[in-house]
């Protein structure tokens, strides 16, 4: 896998942008975000999405269904719950989806 591709969903804009930023800070990795959670299923089918990741504001509700659809696609997308703890806290996470990417 030569690049990974996040969807970063969130209430919080600052958040959002942030963690865009400490996402794409790493070689290869690129994030799209999102506050609006009907829109986030079109876009899980119709782009390469490796990950979701959750940030903060949302619906349990919505969460548990977003983790539902993802693991109902015909294609492998993972799920993290991020609620904060800095970059090197979400790529352990990162990592411990994906072991052959650590450096």
């Amino acid at each position: 896998m030569n690049t990974l591709n996040f969807l970063v969903i969130g209430k919080n804009k600052e958040i959002l942008d942030t963690l865009k930023r400490i996402i794409e800070n790493n070689e290869g990795w690129n994030a799209e975000i999102q506050n609006d959670e009907n829109g986030c299923y079109d876009y899980i089918k119709e782009n390469q999405v490796d990950i979701v990741l959750l940030s903060s504001g949302l619906e349990e509700q919505f969460e548990k269904e977003i983790k539902v659809f993802c693991e109902n696609l015909d294609k492998e997308v993972k799920v993290i719950d991020h609620y904060g703890g800095g970059s090197g806290l979400l790529k352990n996470e990162v990592y411990a989806l994906f072991p052959n990417l650590q450096p």
